[in-house]
């Protein structure tokens, strides 16, 4: 019952006139710029602390955190329609959205999107307001030796994300793993796979890859079969949801939206994460699941409903103990210190306004963008509509720009050319892109938990067995990676008797 009233309360602030505004304009700037490849939400966020520095804090942390999950939201769009991702968080999105957009059903598909959004930004708030201060106390709990284990059980995913060979998959995420330590060792000041190019020093940027193997290289798999699509005009299909549709996601968004803010309250996990492990966990337990990837329903709801609700969960560690569990919260972080407000175990009783503000505004928020976002999807859509070779050429165009404005540099030019080879020779051949994203994200990651652990232990690899949370994760993570391997043959097996006559 205290919750609820403090929910109340919440309410009481999010629904003052200036605060809505800013509920407004937060989620409209940051759903364009979620559209948009190569902005994303941590330069949108970084741009806004000026802003916010003479705003009441409640008021300023309402507009940067509606900008924070409007960008999450938008950013299925571009992953739908054009396979562009616009934030990472989508990446898994467009694994089903765009097959559906060119099946004709891109409305459809948006219209999915929007609801599994809306549901996991729902059910976020409602987790934020129940239990964010029993999570924060779980969240303690996980050292370098559970987060390790995390992102293995992460890189698991590679079995549900591998359509037939799991060779393939594992292949393609041994090459993710590879991208992601390219640069210099944060921890020993070593060049590693550099080639002695200071370019590279830095590492790839996560975006450069992505739009590259994703956006480029479908380009040039059109261009290669050489249907330009000047002549047909692709449907948008119906924005309406059967009974029976409806019916059918309604377990993947549940699933996934739960899942997702778990993973959220985990600092250093967030939405790109959660989006892959609902994808994951969604084809491994359909019956379907060999359909996922070719335009399956069950491939949009599951991970936007995920994404959406690990925003909400990743407040839960913001705000409760003052750790960011990725850059966007981070700069929420720096902003939250800026206008002179500590986050901690505190911050409960000594700004309920703030955290209390926050919490409701989202749910405000999530509203606001439904509303927005359902009757522009026709709108949106439209892009279909334009002819094959003009979308080609402005594809690549956006791919240009978003990776040129990283660091405004032209070899980031050249190495996007390079992956959207990659990605041409990868759908050649039939090696998934999947797992190399989800290799190239949780790469770095799993590296650096793996050395704290060691150094904590003394370099004791048992450490990651001895305890309760980690061994449990690391039992997960191989059932999941051989039990399919040991069920489908027996599966196949008794189908074939079913199907010899009596």
């Amino acid at each position: 019952m205290e919750a609820f009233d403090s929910l109340i309360y919440g309410f009481g602030i999010a629904l003052q006139p200036g605060n809505i505004m800013y509920v407004f304009i937060g989620v409209l700037a940051g759903t364009i710029i979620g559209m948009l490849p190569g902005l994303g939400p941590i330069s949108a966020l970084a741009l806004m602390i000026p802003i916010t520095f003479s705003m009441d804090p409640a008021s300023g942390l309402i507009l940067m955190a509606g900008v924070y999950y409007g960008a999450i939201f938008g950013g299925s769009t571009s992953s739908i329609l054009l396979n562009a991702p616009g934030v990472a968080g989508t990446v898994a999105t467009s694994f089903d959205g765009y097959p559906l957009a060119r099946q004709g059903k891109a409305g459809k598909a948006l219209a999915l999107a929007a609801y599994a959004s809306f549901i996991g930004g729902t059910v976020s708030v409602i987790g934020l307001m129940l239990i964010a201060p029993s999570l924060a106390s779980v969240a303690v709990s996980f050292g370098p030796a559970e987060y390790f284990a995390l992102m293995v059980l992460g890189l698991t995913a590679v079995v549900s994300l591998s359509d037939k060979s799991l060779v393939k998959g594992l292949m393609a995420a041994v090459l993710g793993v590879m991208i992601s330590i390219v640069g210099l060792d944060r921890q020993t000041g070593t060049e590693r796979y550099t080639l002695d190019m200071l370019e590279l020093v830095q590492g790839i940027d996560f975006l450069v890859v992505a739009l590259g193997i994703f956006a480029l290289g479908e380009v040039f798999a059109m261009l290669l079969a050489g249907d330009n699509g000047s002549h047909q005009r692709q449907k948008i299909g119906s924005l309406k949801l059967s009974r029976s549709e409806a019916k059918e996601i309604a377990g993947p968004v549940t699933r996934g939206s739960v899942l997702g803010f778990f993973v959220g309250v985990l600092p250093g996990a967030g939405a790109t994460i959660a989006s892959f492990l609902a994808y994951g966990m969604e084809k491994r337990i359909a019956r379907d699941g060999d359909s996922f990837g070719k335009g399956n329903p069950k491939g949009v709801a599951a991970p936007e409903s995920a994404n959406n609700a690990a925003c909400g969960g990743s407040f839960v560690p913001l705000l409760t103990l003052g750790v960011p569990g990725s850059g966007s919260t981070a700069v929420l972080l720096g902003a939250l210190l800026v206008m002179g407000v500590t986050p901690g175990p505190l911050m409960l009783e000594q700004r309920p306004d703030v955290f209390w503000g926050v919490i409701a505004s989202m749910y405000v928020g999530n509203i606001f963008l439904l509303l927005l976002n359902l009757p522009l999807i026709p709108l949106m859509a439209r892009i279909l509509e334009i002819p094959r070779p003009l979308l080609l050429s402005l594809i690549v165009l956006f791919c240009m720009i978003g990776v040129y404005g990283l660091k405004f540099s032209s070899f980031d030019l050249y190495l996007l050319l390079i992956f959207g080879i990659l990605g041409l020779l990868m759908k050649l051949y039939g090696f998934p892109s999947a797992p190399l994203i989800l290799a190239l994200i949780l790469g770095d990651l799993m590296e650096e938990n793996m050395r704290r652990a060691l150094q904590i232990s003394n370099g004791d690899w048992m450490t990651f067995v001895n305890k309760p949370i980690s061994l449990t994760l690391l039992i997960i993570a191989f059932l999941s990676l051989f039990l399919p391997m040991i069920i489908k043959p027996i599966r196949r097996r008794f189908a074939g008797k079913r199907q010899q006559p009596a």
